[in-house]
């Protein structure tokens, strides 16, 4: 859920800790990310109630997810197996991965109408070229736009009609 609804990769939502939520500002530090970069990303409404439920219940320390040594946290390759296993329980037959959430994160947002540039301050992107590679998904959204045609000549059929 955070993967998706922050951008994260996989080796940043495991070492969040505790302290880098901040529900007030539905905000996530993320500490050391590519490129030994700190940044911020949003916290959604819905993860924010998911994870203050899992803080209640599970009572994490120092990191947000720990491994079952508390000392250290989970390791990517435990998230990747259990998105696996959700994957498989709901019968999804298409190929996807953990990062397909990061990328999913972004091109939904574009897709929304989102800034490029604000995205790339979101996913942590030092070039703008790096995020330019989601703008080739979101063709789909192609049909919605209208052309400047159909709303000069739909402008003028309206002008008539009154």
């Amino acid at each position: 859920m955070l993967i998706y609804s922050s951008g994260l990769r996989v080796s940043e939502v495991v070492n969040l800790r505790v302290e880098d939520i901040d529900a007030q500002r539905k905000l996530i530090y993320v500490r050391n990310a590519k490129g030994r970069k700190d940044r911020y990303t949003i916290l959604s409404e819905v993860a924010m109630k998911t994870l203050k439920l899992y803080t209640e219940s599970c009572q994490p320390k120092r990191w947000l997810f720990p491994s079952k040594n508390v000392n250290s946290h989970i390791a990517t390759r435990t998230v990747q197996r259990i998105f696996e296993h959700a994957c498989k329980n709901i019968g999804m037959k298409k190929e996807v991965v953990v990062h397909s959430l990061r990328h999913s994160f972004a091109t939904h947002l574009l897709e929304s109408g989102v800034d490029l540039r604000y995205i790339q301050k979101l996913l942590g992107h030092k070039s703008s070229k790096t995020t330019e590679i989601y703008t080739h998904v979101s063709n789909r959204e192609l049909s919605k736009i209208r052309s400047p045609l159909d709303s000069i000549l739909y402008e003028e059929v309206k002008n008539e009609n009154k």
